[in-house]
C-alpha cells in the first residue's frame, strides 16, 4: 500500500514538473544576423540610420496556447532594438555608405522598424504533435532628397514538435526568423538606389 501511494506521489510530483516547464515564460535575448551579400552602390556618403521598434508590446505570444500569463514568449524592445540598429548600420556600410546616428538637412536616411514579431499556438494534423507558428516583420524606410521608398519584408515559420520548444530553441528559431527577413529587406536593390541618388 505504501509503495502505491509512493508511486502515486511520484507521478503527481512528476506531472507537476512538467506542467510547469511547460508554462515557465520565456524571456528571449535575439540576435537575428544578416547573412545575404548586399550590392555596393554607395561611395562613402553618409546615411543616417535608425532602428524602431513599431510594436505594441514586448509580449510576442504565449507557449501554451491560451491564456496562461505563465507561459508568455517576450523579447524586450531594449534587447532587440539595438541589435537591429547594428546589423542595419553593417548592412548600409557593405552598401558603400557611412552609416552614423546623426540626422541632417539633405543626409539620406534609413529607418529599419520591427513592425510585428508574433509566436501563436498552432494545430498540426498529426496525433500528439504540437506546432508553433512565428512571423516577423520588418520594415524599412529610406529617404533621399524628398523621395521616400518604404518596403515591408515579412518571413514565416511553422514548427511541429511533441516536447514544447525550450528557451534555447525558440531564441534560435526566433534568430532564424528574423535573420531572414533582414536577408529580404538588405537584398532589396530599390532601398540602395534610393540612398545613392
Amino acid at each position: 500500500m505504501r509503495r502505491r501511494q509512493l508511486f502515486s506521489l511520484s507521478a503527481i510530483l512528476l506531472a507537476s514538473v512538467w506542467l510547469a516547464g511547460c508554462a515557465s515564460p520565456h524571456y528571449l535575448q535575439l540576435s537575428p544576423e544578416r547573412t545575404a551579400e548586399v550590392t555596393s552602390v554607395g561611395q562613402g556618403q553618409e546615411v543616417t540610420v535608425l532602428a524602431q521598434d513599431g510594436r505594441d508590446s514586448d509580449v510576442i505570444g504565449n507557449r501554451a496556447g491560451g491564456g496562461m500569463s505563465t507561459a508568455k514568449v517576450t523579447v524586450n524592445s531594449h534587447e532587440i532594438i539595438p541589435r537591429l540598429q547594428q546589423e542595419a548600420e553593417r548592412a548600409v556600410a557593405d552598401m558603400g555608405f557611412t552609416p552614423t546616428h546623426e540626422a541632417a538637412d539633405g543626409r539620406p536616411s534609413l529607418t529599419l522598424e520591427l513592425a510585428s514579431l508574433s509566436y501563436a499556438h498552432g494545430n498540426s494534423d498529426q496525433p500528439l504533435i504540437d506546432e508553433a507558428r512565428l512571423e516577423g516583420v520588418l520594415r524599412a524606410i529610406a529617404r533621399n532628397d524628398g523621395t521616400t521608398y518604404t518596403g515591408t519584408y515579412t518571413s514565416r515559420r511553422s514548427q511541429e514538435y511533441a516536447v514544447k520548444p525550450d528557451k534555447a530553441t525558440n531564441t534560435r528559431m526566433l534568430n532564424d526568423l528574423l535573420g531572414d527577413a533582414l536577408n529580404r529587406a538588405f537584398s532589396d536593390q530599390d532601398l540602395g538606389r534610393l540612398l545613392a541618388r
